[in-house]
């Protein structure tokens, strides 16, 4: 398409992420979605109106994803914008917040009006699922896709899960399997293009447990979302504890496809170090344990308890060769956890 043909920026957000705007009524200007949001304006000013609800604080966040570092740029169109958006709610989900609005900054080296159209489909998708509204944003040209996202979201006033609560004697629970992800990522790195493969779609399509953070929040003593492996996000929490940790290597929950595609060992491995899962990582008194699992059982989800917070410094219960993802570091080598 020539530049001369190219559709301008306010015309790509018109015709593409204006889609609440589109449906809103002439006299508020805000779609049923975004009314149920909370917005009060959306897109179409210099800034987005809208209104928390009462005795709740704000939980806000913010993600860049880059093509070729956070998701594999021949993917599709529609799992990209899916798993642009998912990676944000997780963090809301981490919180125990309500997901309520979010803007979007999209770099495009070009414009292809299917790519568009797919984008748009998946990032629409997701944040209807979720009750979540775009209110703003912008888009510009550069040599690399990039796909930054801020959300908000609101949680009622002191019951925000935090990652400094855990006490010694608090059981550590996941909220499902680990390590699909990166079982993904590797299927798909050697050939595999089916995006329903129960692991590729594990890595392109992570589902954000917000309903399960809300359910638990007030039964939790801390938590946060795996995204950069178990043992390095165990690690943020403990550090800001103050506390130390024993898993029960035996406990950590893994998919049996995981376990036929890489091995038992790798699988393991994968749990501990892989990243991309997006489950919700939890510190609980063990009184708590039952209502817990019931509440996610509810929601269709699981509870698995993998180890116990301890009051000795370090993380103990299981052997890795691997630290985490960690930007610039990423080919150092680790010591891992200790036995």
């Amino acid at each position: 398409m020539s530049d001369a043909a190219t559709p301008g920026e306010f015309e790509l957000i018109r015709r593409y992420f204006m889609q609440d705007v589109e449906h809103a009524c002439s006299s508020d200007h805000v779609s049923p979605h975004q009314a149920r949001a909370g917005v009060v304006l959306g897109q179409g000013d210099d800034c987005a109106l809208l209104a928390p609800a009462p005795g709740t604080r704000l939980a806000v966040s913010v993600d860049t994803s880059l093509a070729d570092v956070h998701f594999p740029r021949d993917a599709s169109a529609e799992a990209i914008g899916h798993r642009a958006l998912a990676v944000n709610l997780s963090d809301l989900a981490a919180m125990g917040a309500r997901p309520r609005w979010f803007v979007l900054a999209l770099t495009l080296p070009d414009v292809d009006a299917q790519w568009l159209e797919g984008f748009a489909c998946g990032l629409y998708g997701l944040a209807r699922e979720h009750d979540i509204a775009l209110v703003g944003g912008d888009i510009t040209r550069g040599r690399e896709l990039s796909i930054t996202i801020t959300v908000h979201g609101d949680v009622p006033d002191d019951e925000a899960i935090t990652r400094h609560g855990a006490r010694p004697g608090d059981l550590l629970a996941v909220t499902g399997t680990l390590g699909s992800a990166h079982g993904g990522l590797r299927a798909w790195f050697d050939g595999e293009r089916d995006e329903h493969h129960p692991l590729v779609a594990a890595y392109l399509r992570p589902t954000p447990r917000t309903s399960e953070g809300m359910a638990i929040r007030q039964m939790v003593s801390a938590g946060l979302d795996i995204s950069d492996g178990l043992l390095a996000d165990l690690g943020h929490l403990c550090d800001r504890s103050g506390v130390g940790a024993r898993l029960e290597a035996s406990s950590i929950p893994v998919d049996q496809a995981l376990v036929a595609s890489l091995g038992a060992q790798d699988a393991l491995e994968a749990a501990l170090n892989g990243g991309d899962d997006y489950e919700l990582l939890l510190s609980l008194a063990p009184k708590h344990e039952d209502a817990v699992r019931q509440t996610l059982e509810t929601l269709g989800g699981t509870l698995h308890v993998i180890g116990q917070i301890t009051s000795e410094p370090g993380i103990t219960g299981v052997v890795s060769t691997g630290r985490g993802w960690q930007h610039f570091h990423a080919s150092e080598p680790s010591t891992g956890a200790t036995p």
